[in-house]
C-alpha cells in the first residue's frame, strides 16, 4: 500500500475533494493542514509553490484536479469506462470555468474584493446568480441523462465531489443558493448522504470554505 500525504490549508477549498476520495475508498492518508505561516516556510519546496500537493511514497503531485483525478482513477471514482472518464473530466473543466466566473463574489467573501466589485450584493446579483443559473442548467441536463442520481451513469465521481463541496461554501454564504432549483438541492443532499462520505463530513474540521 502506498504512503499518502495530502498538503493543503486548514480549510476545505481545492483540497477537500481529494480528502473525500480517501474517505470513499476507505484508504488512510496523512491530512497535513498548514497555516499560512507554515505554508510560506514550505513554499519553495513545492513543485509550483502552491497547494494542494499530494505526496505518494515521497513523490509530489501538484494541482488540485490532477491530484483528484489520480486518486479517482486509482480508487474507482473517475467513471466506469474511458468515454465516461472523458465526460467526467469535461464536467470538471466546466466546473472550473464556473468557479472562475464567480470569483468576484467569492473573493469578496474572502475580504479581497476585485476592483469594481466592492458591493457584494451587486456581485451576488450580477455575477453569482446568472452564473449559477447557467451552471445548474448544465447539471440538470447531465442528471436527466442517467438513472444513477449522479452526473454520470457509473455513479459518484470526483467531479461530483468538487461541485458539491463548492456548493457547501456557497450555501454557507448565500442561504437562498438553491432557490428555484429543487433538483439540484436534492442532488447536493444525495451526494452528501453517501454513507462513507457522510461519516467523513461528520468528523472533518468545520470550516467556512
Amino acid at each position: 500500500m502506498p504512503s499518502y500525504k495530502l498538503y493543503y490549508f486548514e480549510g476545505r477549498g481545492l483540497g477537500e475533494a481529494s480528502r473525500q476520495l480517501f474517505a470513499l475508498a476507505d484508504v488512510s492518508f496523512e491530512d497535513v493542514r498548514l497555516t499560512m505561516e507554515k505554508f510560506m516556510e514550505l513554499k519553495s519546496t513545492l513543485p509550483y509553490g502552491q497547494m494542494p500537493v499530494l505526496e505518494v511514497d515521497g513523490v509530489q503531485i501538484p494541482q488540485s484536479v490532477a491530484i483528484a483525478r489520480f486518486l479517482a482513477k486509482k480508487f474507482g471514482f473517475a467513471g466506469k469506462t474511458e468515454v465516461e472518464q472523458a465526460i467526467v473530466d469535461g464536467i470538471c473543466d466546466q466546473w472550473k470555468d464556473f468557479y472562475a466566473e464567480i470569483r468576484p463574489y467569492c473573493y469578496g467573501k474572502f475580504g479581497i474584493c476585485p476592483p469594481g466589485w466592492e458591493d457584494l450584493e451587486k456581485a451576488k446579483t450580477e455575477v453569482l446568480i446568472p452564473a449559477r443559473d447557467k451552471f445548474f442548467g448544465f447539471l440538470k441536463n447531465l442528471l436527466n441523462k442517467n438513472k444513477s442520481g449522479f452526473l454520470v451513469e457509473g455513479g459518484v465521481t470526483y467531479a461530483d465531489l468538487f461541485i458539491v463541496d463548492n456548493m457547501t461554501s456557497l450555501v454557507g454564504w448565500f442561504s437562498g443558493y438553491f432557490e428555484g432549483h429543487p433538483e439540484i438541492e436534492a442532488y447536493y443532499k444525495r451526494v452528501q448522504d453517501i454513507p462513507k462520505l457522510k461519516a467523513w463530513l461528520t468528523k472533518r474540521p468545520n470550516t467556512p470554505f
